[in-house]
């Protein structure tokens, strides 16, 4: 998808407000491009709204524009429809963990609750005592996308978004059949602070060049690239759009390059080159 707003939800009181940052021209809210308009983003994609949008950014004033580091920003939309999760995807990772690499992309779904955006606690739950944090770039579908090939998928895709997807791991590790339980208390899934176009992200490289590190406390504690994934981010929405469809604002978080017990008290980050950075404290959960 061909377009350079990024896509962002801002808080304002007690609410939070579809936004978009132009490249040259700052963050606007959407209601002030688009008068007629009372949705988050992930109707933004569902209306199929980011031509108008892009065309009325730059005929708007320079009134409803403000710097985009003046902003608190929230999850950029709070129930994606789907939101598919992908395990061992870095062979590195699949290795630590003394697996080997599924032959096919080893997915699941996580539910909307579980999402919370940047700055807030993700809470550790009562029933693990170690629960993991993964930095991960997530592809955020933009258009109905159904059976497409590996060399169209990109062309579903609305932009990329750093996510840190937690996991209660002794659950997990008690039987691999707990992976949904594991991997659904609340706060388990957070993404933002923007969405940003494919193109901005990947530059005068590839997505394969794209650089994803999980950090803890300011420390980098693992990285590396997408293209060391087993299955790059457009074979895994070619696949899934095989299996059901993807429609405008479905999530697939791509995998991480390494997973980190945290505790309350910790920071956690994602980190992803050309995208920007995910922060989110780390607290005890009820």
């Amino acid at each position: 998808m061909n377009h350079t707003l990024h896509l962002c939800s801002v808080r304002a009181d007690a609410e939070e407000l579809a936004a978009v940052v132009h490249p040259r021209r700052g963050l606007a809210l959407v209601r002030d491009l688009l008068p007629d308009f009372t949705g988050d983003i992930r109707q933004v994609l569902a209306d199929d709204l980011l031509e108008r949008l892009e065309k009325a950014a730059e005929a708007a004033g320079d009134g409803v524009f403000r710097d985009p580091d003046s902003a608190t920003y929230g999850a950029p939309y709070r129930h994606p429809r789907m939101l598919w999760g992908i395990g061992l995807n870095y062979v590195e990772h699949a290795s630590d963990l003394s697996e080997g690499v599924p032959e096919e992309p080893a997915s699941f779904i996580k539910g909307d609750h579980t999402v919370i955006g940047p700055d807030e606690d993700i809470p550790i739950p009562v029933q693990s005592e170690r629960t993991t944090t993964e930095a991960e770039v997530a592809v955020v579908i933009g258009r109905y996308c159904r059976n497409v090939e590996v060399e169209d998928a990109l062309d579903y895709v609305a932009g990329v978004v750093p996510v840190l997807d937690q996991t209660a791991e002794d659950i997990l590790q008690r039987n691999p059949r707990f992976l949904t339980r594991s991997k659904n208390f609340p706060g388990f899934f957070s993404f933002g602070p923007r969405i940003v176009p494919l193109a901005e992200a990947v530059g005068t490289g590839t997505l394969a060049d794209m650089e994803v590190s999980t950090v803890v406390n300011g420390e980098v504690r693992r990285t590396n690239t997408v293209s060391h994934m087993r299955y790059s981010p457009e074979y895994l929405v070619s696949f899934h759009s095989k299996v059901m469809p993807l429609y405008p604002g479905d999530i697939i978080s791509t995998g991480t390059p390494g997973a980190i017990h945290v505790r309350p008290g910790d920071t956690a980050e994602a980190r992803v080159s050309g995208v920007g950075t995910l922060c989110n404290p780390v607290s005890a959960g009820g």
